[in-house]
């Protein structure tokens, strides 16, 4: 196992920058995962570590040692691919043993290895057959169990799940999980699916356009995020966002929408920043919101409901801006209803309308509770209509 260091790494094709400057501390056996849009740069990466592309300009280290220089085979790096890549002609035992065969190694260590790598995926009664004959999640485990027969210092995974059916995916980002917490080997992975990032993640890189956006635990970029980008890129369903006018009385601050409405800026508000009338962006996780009584939060008419069994999506509009509530609870909504939905003042975020920077509290702690439907009865509450005429 080892530790991966990526300072000031860039990569150009041509005339186009494709990695702009990444700086990544990986610690000896993390699991991190590079999570972004398609085009952001992340798999590029992944390639410049495992030697694939060569590094336009800045250093990466495995292990202490910088392998900028390095072919890929002396990088003591296993790498498994979106594609699988078997020999169709090879039994699974082949497959897996291929590369220790390629470097001579001894035939009882080689048979060790693979037996070892097979009964800890659940291979062992299938050594004997040829890649036609398994199902995706079998091939699959057949790439991982390549790799893992090297016993690498570092796991590159290149969107290994992006072939299997949702069912298929779900298993397999368990699997991989678990297979990581075994062997706790020093691992990348990369995915476009947050929802594999936050579930699998020790560390996520969140990238854009070549550039690392924010890094972080999951659960830190879901309760802080450091901008509109990440807020709205973490999270299933995404981040609600309402374009609002910050204003300041004396030490208290609130957001006025486009019908009026005010609520109080969110719990974690840093005083220390915005002025009185800047242009803001408030956001609120759907599983952030609870229904109110009239006159309280923020007005909605319902255009779609969508039940999915243990919760409730219900979309709706506000101001022109599409609104997404969660609801664990079962209620009878149909298209056109009037809803009052009240943002948890605790969980609320608030952005600059032009940089998009975060306004609250750098590194401010989550609030105890975790997500949910519950408005906190102990913080600010929503104003009323009446009292935002005030």
């Amino acid at each position: 196992m080892a530790s991966v260091q990526i300072r000031g790494i860039e990569k150009i094709f041509g005339s186009t920058q494709v990695i702009r400057g990444v700086d990544i501390d990986i610690e000896d056996g993390q699991f991190t995962v590079l999570v972004g849009p398609s085009g952001c740069g992340k798999s590029t990466l992944l390639r410049m570590i495992a030697g694939l592309e060569e590094i336009t300009t800045g250093e990466i280290a495995i292990g202490g040692r910088v392998v900028n220089r390095l072919p890929p085979k002396e990088r003591d790096i296993a790498m498994v691919f979106q594609n699988y890549a078997l020999y169709p002609h090879m039994t699974v035992y082949d497959n897996m043993a291929f590369s220790l065969k390629l470097a001579r190694g001894n035939k009882d260590e080689i048979k060790r290895k693979v037996d070892q790598a097979s009964a800890i995926l659940g291979l062992d009664s299938l050594l004997d057959r040829y890649p036609r004959q398994l199902s995706g999640g079998q091939r699959q485990r057949v790439a991982m169990g390549r790799a893992i027969v090297r016993d690498p210092q570092v796991f590159l995974f290149d969107e290994p799940l992006s072939n299997l059916d949702a069912k298929l995916r779900v298993q397999m980002r368990a699997e991989i999980k678990e297979l990581h917490q075994r062997l706790r080997t020093t691992s990348v992975y990369v995915t476009h699916d947050q929802i594999e990032a936050m579930t699998m993640a020790d560390q996520i890189v969140v990238m854009r356009d070549g550039r690392v956006e924010q890094r972080g635990k999951p659960l830190e970029l879901y309760d802080r995020p450091d901008n509109l980008f990440v807020a709205g890129f973490i999270g299933s369903p995404a981040m609600n966002f309402i374009p609002g006018v910050l204003h300041r009385q004396g030490g208290a601050a609130m957001v006025e929408f486009p019908d009026g409405t005010r609520l109080p800026a969110p719990a974690r508000f840093d005083s220390r920043t915005g002025i009185d009338g800047q242009r803001v962006i408030y956001g609120a996780r759907p599983e952030h919101l609870s229904l109110g009584a009239p006159g309280q939060g923020l007005q909605t008419r319902v255009s779609v409901v969508e039940p999915t069994g243990a919760n409730t999506e219900i979309y709706s509009r506000f101001c022109e801006t599409e609104f997404i509530s969660v609801f664990r609870e079962r209620h009878d909504f149909a298209a056109g209803d009037i809803l009052h939905l009240v943002p948890d003042h605790q969980h609320s975020h608030l952005f600059d309308a032009e940089s998009g920077q975060t306004l609250l509290r750098h590194g401010a702690p989550a609030p105890a509770g975790g997500p949910g439907n519950r408005h906190d009865q102990h913080g600010a509450q929503p104003l009323t209509t009446e009292e935002t005429k005030q």
